[in-house]
C-alpha cells in the first residue's frame, strides 16, 4: 500500500501536499474544503505586520473586546479585502476545530518591532506553527548585502523567541549567498525555509503609460527558478527542512520537487485555476507514479536526485547551461 505520510517541521502530516496562503485559506469553509480534497496542511492567508502593529497593542491587553479594528491588506485575492487582527485569531481557533490536518499561521513581516510579541497570541489560537513571508526590496544604495541579510535574520529570531511552536520562514530567491542565508537561519534555530515567495511585481500599461501590476498567479515555468535551490540547499544545509513553492501545477512537478528534496510541496495558483479537485488530482498523480516505480514511502525517494546524490552535481549549477550548449552545437541557419 502507498504511503504518502511524511513530517514538516515536526508536524506530521498525511501527505507532503500543503495549499499555501492566500484567499483559497481564507475562510472555515474553504479549509474543510481543502482538507476534505485530500491535502496534508494548511497556511492561512497571511497577516500584514502595519495591521499587527496598529493593534497588538490592543489585543494582547485583557481588555480587548471593546476594541474596534481597521482594516487590513490580502495581497493575494484583491489587495485591499477588509480583515482585523481579532478575526486572524477566530480563523485560527475555528479552523482548528473544523480539520485535523496542521493549520499553519501566515505573517507578512519586513522588520522585528514590537508587533512580534503578537506572535504569542497566534500560537494561544492554536496555530501549529508560523509561516513568516518576508521579501524586502534592497532600495537604499548606502545599506550592504549583509545589512539587509540581517533584517531577515532579526525578523526570524524575534518571532522564535516569543513561541514553542514551529517556525518557517518563506523567502526569495534574491541573495547573494542562499546557501550562507539558509546555513545562518538553520544556525538559528528555523525549523523550515519555503522557496520561494511571490509578491507584487510591476508592469508597465503602454497604453495608459501607468505602472499596473504584473501577473500574480505563477506558470508551471516557474518551477525553474525554486528546483535548483530545492536540490541544492537539501544536500547541504542538514537539518533544516525545506518546502518546495512556486511553479508546481501539476502532480509531475511535485514529484520533481520531492526528487530534488523537498519535504513538502505547496500549490496555490494551480488550485485557483483548476478548482479545489487539482489538490486530489496532484495526489493520485504522486500515488499513480510511485506504484509504477514501486515506491511505497516518499522517503524511499525523497532527496535521490538533490545535489548530493547525483553523479554530476554540477547539473544544479548555472557554468552546466553554457557546458550543455557548448557540447550540444548543431547547425543553425542564420
Amino acid at each position: 500500500m502507498i504511503n504518502l505520510e511524511t513530517t514538516y517541521m515536526g508536524l506530521q502530516l498525511k501527505n507532503p501536499l500543503i495549499v499555501s496562503s492566500s484567499g483559497l485559506t481564507n475562510s472555515v469553509r474553504k479549509i474543510k474544503i481543502i482538507e476534505e480534497k485530500g491535502a496534508g496542511a494548511v497556511v492561512l492567508k497571511s497577516l500584514f505586520e502595519e495591521q499587527i502593529s496598529n493593534e497588538a497593542r490592543h489585543l494582547i491587553s485583557k481588555d480587548s473586546s471593546n476594541v474596534s479594528y481597521p482594516e487590513a491588506e490580502d495581497y493575494i485575492q484583491t489587495y485591499i479585502k477588509g480583515n482585523s487582527v481579532s478575526n486572524y485569531l477566530s480563523l485560527i481557533k475555528e479552523a482548528k476545530e473544523a480539520v485535523s490536518i496542521p493549520v499553519i499561521a501566515s505573517i507578512n513581516c519586513v522588520s522585528s518591532s514590537d508587533w512580534t510579541q503578537f506572535a504569542k497570541e497566534i500560537e494561544k489560537a492554536g496555530a501549529d506553527a508560523i509561516e513568516l513571508n518576508t521579501f524586502i526590496v534592497p532600495t537604499d544604495r548606502n545599506m550592504s548585502s549583509t545589512e539587509y541579510e540581517n533584517l531577515y535574520y532579526n525578523i526570524f529570531k524575534a518571532v522564535k523567541k516569543e513561541v514553542n511552536i514551529p517556525v518557517s520562514l518563506k523567502i526569495g530567491i534574491y541573495f547573494t549567498n542562499l546557501f550562507s542565508v539558509a546555513n545562518r537561519l538553520n544556525a538559528d534555530g528555523a525549523d523550515a525555509v519555503v522557496l520561494f515567495n511571490r509578491f507584487y511585481e510591476p508592469d508597465i500599461d503602454i497604453e495608459t503609460m501607468k505602472i499596473c501590476s504584473a501577473e500574480v498567479l505563477s506558470s508551471a515555468s516557474d518551477i525553474r527558478k525554486s528546483l535548483r535551490w530545492v536540490g541544492m540547499l537539501s544536500d547541504k544545509i542538514k537539518g533544516l527542512d525545506i518546502s518546495a513553492s512556486t511553479g508546481i501545477h501539476n502532480g509531475e512537478a511535485a514529484i520533481k520537487q520531492l526528487l530534488a528534496g523537498a519535504k513538502t510541496v505547496q500549490v496555490c495558483s494551480t488550485v485557483y485555476e483548476h478548482g479545489f479537485d487539482q489538490i486530489t488530482n496532484i495526489l493520485t498523480d504522486i500515488t499513480n507514479w510511485m506504484s509504477k516505480k514501486e515506491f511505497k514511502s516518499v522517503d524511499e525517494f525523497r532527496g535521490s536526485l538533490n545535489y548530493g546524490s547525483i553523479p554530476d552535481p554540477a547539473l544544479y549549477e548555472r557554468a552546466q547551461f553554457m557546458k550543455y550548449f557548448s557540447n550540444n552545437e548543431k547547425d543553425v541557419l542564420i
